[in-house]
């Protein structure tokens, strides 16, 4: 299964995800377009894999008026919010429950992106929850 979430790097909300059982592209450009449907970034951020450099993706954040930033090759720390948040998927699901079919995943999937959300405190953010920063509470950095 192949997992493509959108981060709000400012508030470390999961904006939006899709999960596919496949690497073909529909599956990104999907949420892609749900996202800008209700709110554009400025920025979209991602690594050089083809589906960010393909002409439909790259087209649809033109026209939206969205500014492309990619990480240079190999260099998983260009983007790090999103790699970190990856790491903590993995550690605090992925490994430690047994998923038996899709069906199972999706759900345990949907059910971590609530709670990451709503209730997992960030330090980076002044130990609050990203929903909390996403939709307004005051927080201003150090």
């Amino acid at each position: 299964m192949y997992l493509f979430v959108i981060v709000d790097w400012y508030s470390r909300r999961i904006v939006d995800y899709e999960l596919s059982s496949t690497l073909e592209k529909t599956f990104v450009m999907d949420c892609l377009k749900r996202v800008l449907s209700v709110r554009k970034p400025e920025i979209m951020n991602s690594d050089q894999g083809s589906h960010f450099t393909n002409a439909e993706y790259l087209e649809l954040l033109d026209h939206a008026n969205v500014r492309v930033s990619m990480d240079g090759k190999g260099q998983a720390l260009d983007n790090a919010r999103t790699e970190r948040f990856f790491r903590t998927l993995k550690y605090d699901l992925i490994y430690i429950q047994e998923f038996e079919t899709p069906r199972q995943l999706r759900a345990g999937i949907s059910r971590y992106m609530h709670e990451y959300n709503t209730y997992r405190p960030h330090s980076s953010i002044g130990d609050l929850c990203p929903d909390d920063v996403y939709y307004g509470s005051v927080f201003s950095a150090a």
